[in-house]
């Protein structure tokens, strides 16, 4: 099969595609015949030897895929041959075949394509479990949606509006802003030309937003907890604009607000059950017609470095995929 290999730490360019077997499922395993894999920012985090986790070199990258199962590893109950399936794994996504945890796997939606449903798992369960477990989100709320137009905001902003929510999206450009409200976002911050604190304010009447969703970090990140509401929750998503921001807990004090880590893989592999029920929920919004999740940037395996690109240089607007057709 070909893979897509990540032989030693370093930039994205220096993955190579490569000749590599098929995997054999174990216990408890599935092996998933790959029409489409997500590509994510902790992808690119992961191939630099950056990300929390660390795999072994060599190693194929890649953390979610839709595909059809193909071969059951031992004890296997939940899954079988001919599923079609979204898949989240570890690594080993950027590949013609991979073998992943039935708990890892789920059926896809009825009217999703593979290449919808190859960029749902990671964006979208991470974006549901962030609003509904450690957010709590309310019918009526507000909440900002930093980097609005990237793939996890534009899955905040469509699950946000179905979970009733007034949704601010804060993007760099216009023409981003612009993708984000066709998404269903209500309101618009251009934070490269407005204050971001100030329009928050403006946008709420002076109270602030009640959730804040933010995977970009940076200078930016200070700025929207300034204009958190009374009792706010400040979803702390990721990094993407590289630097860690460095928030005084003053601010948590006066505003009586809380700051809120969403590690959705760890959460996921701690409760598989809950997470399952996530996304099943997340299938039934999608097909009753509440949302459909977007895809804006196919790619063939072999055009990966094109790929990586639009995600590391912040170019992406909604989600990029890796095709295998």
């Amino acid at each position: 099969m070909k893979a897509l290999v990540c032989n030693e730490f370093g930039p994205t360019e220096n993955l190579t595609l490569e000749e590599r077997p098929v995997p054999t499922p174990g216990k408890g395993e599935i092996l998933v015949d790959i029409k489409a894999a997500g590509v994510n920012f902790p992808d690119v985090l992961t191939v630099q030897g950056k990300y929390q986790f660390k795999p072994e070199l060599p190693f194929v990258p890649g953390g979610e895929v839709a595909g059809i199962v193909t071969a059951v590893g031992e004890g296997v109950t939940s899954r079988k041959v001919g599923d079609k399936v979204v898949s989240t794994v570890q690594i080993g996504g950027f590949a013609e075949q991979c073998v992943g945890s039935e708990h890892g796997a789920f059926a896809m939606g009825e009217t999703m394509s593979f290449e919808q449903a190859a960029g749902f798992a990671i964006t979208y369960g991470t974006s549901y479990y962030a609003l509904k477990q450690q957010a709590n989100i309310q019918p009526g709320e507000t909440l900002l949606v930093l980097g609005a137009a990237g793939g996890v905001g534009i899955a905040t902003i469509q699950i946000a509006k179905a979970m009733g929510a007034t949704v601010i999206a804060a993007a760099s450009t216009e023409e981003k802003l612009d993708f984000a409200c066709e998404a269903g976002a209500d309101l618009r911050i251009n934070y490269s030309t407005e204050n971001l604190k100030d329009k928050v304010k403006e946008l709420t009447g002076g109270k602030g937003a009640d959730v804040i969703y933010d995977p970009v970090g940076g200078d930016f990140s200070e700025q929207a907890f300034r204009a958190i509401a009374w009792d706010g929750r400040f979803l702390v998503i990721g990094f993407a604009s590289g630097p860690i921001p460095k928030i005084p807990l003053n601010l948590c004090l006066l505003k009586g607000a809380s700051l809120v880590g969403v590690f959705w893989g760890a959460w996921a592999a701690r409760f598989p059950l809950e997470s399952r029920n996530n996304f099943d929920e997340l299938i039934a919004m999608i097909d009753g017609g509440q949302f459909s999740p977007l895809v804006t940037e196919v790619y063939q395996l072999a055009d990966y470095k094109d790929a990586f690109a639009s995600i590391s240089e912040r170019r992406a607007k909604g989600k990029v995929i890796l095709s295998m057709a």
